[in-house]
């Protein structure tokens, strides 16, 4: 389980480091990335609206609008920087694990500053060198808080 809670932290780095291609390199191809409206009170991606609700095509494009200099919305560049507990496993079975980590987010872009707190909930399948996240939910402690501010991933 280590090796997969480490997949955990490997992903934040290099979301501190905007190392997007490497970090987008993590997800499955049939991947989802799910910010819910509602939080925790939210129970499925299709039942209301979410701040965030990417598949790997999705993510994908996000990357390119990122990384591409004339990109108005990273003039200046956002930058991020996570801060995890240590993860807790909820299942460990059948070739798939689920992760619990609580978080702090901080992300800046010029002058300002965003400061999110949350619960991630990655769920994992094993591949044959280790783990690949085939869905990610961010679970925001103060959900509105996220949606006029947030430019890079949380």
């Amino acid at each position: 389980m280590n090796d997969a809670i480490d997949l955990v932290v490997r992903e934040a780095a290099l979301l501190d480091a905007r190392r997007f291609d490497d970090w987008l390199a993590l997800y499955d191809a049939e991947c989802l990335y799910w910010v819910p409206l509602l939080g925790a009170a939210q129970a499925d991606a299709s039942s209301h609206n979410a701040i965030a609700c990417e598949d790997r095509l999705l993510l994908q494009l996000r990357v390119d609008r990122l990384k591409n200099p004339r990109a108005h919305s990273q003039h200046p560049a956002s930058h991020c920087q996570h801060v995890l507990q240590r993860s807790v496993p909820e299942a460990d079975e059948g070739g798939e694990a689920v992760l619990r980590t609580p978080f702090i987010y901080i992300e800046a872009r010029g002058e300002s500053q965003v400061l999110l707190a949350g619960s991630y909930r990655h769920r994992l399948v094993r591949i044959e060198d280790g783990w690949r996240i085939r869905e990610k939910r961010v679970d925001l402690l103060n959900p509105g808080q996220a949606l006029p501010a947030i430019q890079l991933f949380i």
